[in-house]
């Protein structure tokens, strides 16, 4: 059943993920996401701190999207309304995590960019940084759309 927004006012499972909003958005969570994951881990940078928090978010919410696709995927989620609050959370955790993630890149790269022939790493890190943010948009977009969601229930 739809209601007059356009959000599926029940979970989807089976193909119905890939038609239904905001569920269409798990695909480009995982690009985006596996993306910063790779780009990250592709550079050298002499603070690691930073960037072990982002390859934890990053790699941590690739792993849990996946593992929430495929849950809804097989149909697995029987009680909806509790499913619609914890993808709801999960979202909005992630969403944040990203941000969080994110800001600690800009720092990392906006450092780099100082140093004399780190113009790889940097370039590299310029990409990541973008592709993080666009992650977050995502996440961010995902956990509104989910509370619409949520609240039909």
């Amino acid at each position: 059943m739809a209601s007059n927004t356009g959000i599926a006012a029940d979970l989807p499972s089976g193909a119905r993920i890939c038609t239904t909003i905001p569920d269409i958005l798990y695909l480009p969570e995982l690009v985006f996401g596996g993306l910063v994951w790779i780009l990250v881990a592709c550079t050298l940078v002499v603070p690691p701190n930073p960037l072990g928090w982002v390859m934890f978010v990053s790699v941590f919410c690739f792993v849990m999207t996946f593992i929430w696709t495929v849950v809804f995927a097989c149909g697995s989620h029987h009680n909806k309304a509790s499913w619609a609050t914890a993808d709801f959370l999960y979202h909005g955790i992630a969403a944040f995590f990203y941000l969080s993630a994110s800001v600690a890149l800009t720092i990392v790269t906006l450092d780099l960019k100082k140093k004399e022939g780190e113009t790889k790493n940097y370039k590299f890190d310029v990409s990541a940084v973008v592709f993080s943010y666009v992650a977050t948009l995502l996440y961010f977009f995902h956990t509104i759309l989910s509370a619409v969601r949520w609240k039909s229930f």
